[in-house]
């Protein structure tokens, strides 16, 4: 997926192409109100006091997409209500597939914009590109499919490297060497855990001696990360078959999972670990059965075109409504 498959963009031209059209900001704040809402209303009916996380998985989508919920114009311009409605609030969480992706959508993001936006690399990692992800990517606050030593080694080693740098030019611009910004500090990882033992999804098996390493290495051993907590993507079918009343397999076997490796590293209270699980189909079922950050994507921003046809920068004429 890139912005340039023709002729490279001019900055006056690329800058037109990141606007999004009023009508494509109208429909995208709505389906995020409506979003939100279903999760205000989870929390509100099952007394869940604590705040769930939301990553709009913007994966293939235009970065006009991104930008028109992150900076949303006032409410009664976007959504055609009453001047006294408050205005819709940013949406900086941002979810992604996929790293040449993350890395142009973070170079190319408007300036005001690249210290709010908070990234979450939620696709499969490969090795060879782990530290290259965690030393470029600008705002990058989570990865969340880690499922090896190796890859969280070298997550842990592209972060140093980030820091580094960023110490090194606040030296020279005379800042004194803080280290860097918040984003650049110690970057949060998740564990992928495979709930449901399909072959064709990664993470590591729950309540397994290999998981109690990996999270045991990542907490002991790498300086630069933060073992935020445990992440699956469960069995479609299973999310089909939940309702109000069942429960989803998956969901309480990464909760559980998660309970296990607590005890086993001995965290202590205000230590907990997160759980990120729960996506379009089921993150209602996902906050009821305790999740911290729910992953949505088509619910907010539509039917995704095929990688092959995807932009950053869309041709003018598309809107980024495909």
């Amino acid at each position: 997926m890139t912005s340039s498959d023709t002729q490279p963009a001019s900055s006056q031209t690329a800058e037109a192409m990141m606007k999004p059209s009023q009508a494509r900001t109208t429909h995208l704040l709505s389906a995020l109100s409506s979003v939100n809402s279903r999760i205000s209303h989870t929390t509100t009916t099952h007394s869940i006091r604590k705040p769930i996380r939301l990553v709009a998985v913007s994966k293939l989508k235009p970065l006009s997409d991104i930008i028109a919920l992150a900076s949303p114009p006032p409410a009664a311009a976007a959504l055609n209500k009453p001047p006294e409605d408050d205005p819709p609030k940013p949406q900086l969480h941002f979810g992604e597939n996929y790293v040449q992706e993350l890395l142009e959508k973070s170079r190319l993001l408007p300036s005001d914009l690249q210290a709010k936006i908070r990234w979450h690399f939620i696709g499969g990692l490969q090795s060879n590109k782990a530290q290259t992800l965690a030393r470029e990517v600008r705002g990058l606050w989570a990865v969340e499919s880690v499922d090896s030593v190796k890859k969280a080694n070298l997550l842990d080693k592209g972060r140093g490297e980030r820091i580094d740098s960023r110490t090194s030019k606040d030296q020279e611009e005379g800042g004194g060497g803080s280290g860097g910004t918040d984003e650049d500090g110690q970057l949060n990882v998740f564990v992928q855990v495979n709930t449901s033992g399909e072959e064709s999804k990664s993470g590591v098996e729950p309540n397994s001696p290999a998981l109690l390493e990996l999270c045991r290495h990542i907490w002991d051993q790498c300086r630069h990360l933060k073992l935020r907590g445990l992440m699956t993507i469960g069995a479609i079918a299973r999310s089909q078959a939940t309702t109000a009343e069942t429960e989803n397999e998956d969901f309480q076997c990464l909760k559980d999972t998660r309970d296990w490796v607590a005890r086993e590293l001995g965290l202590g209270e205000g230590q907990q670990l997160e759980l990120s699980m729960g996506m379009s189909e089921d993150f209602e079922a996902a906050i009821r059965m305790g999740s911290d950050e729910v992953r949505v994507g088509s619910t907010i921003f539509g039917q995704r075109p095929p990688k092959a046809e995807a932009r950053v920068l869309p041709d003018k004429e598309d809107d980024g409504n495909k």
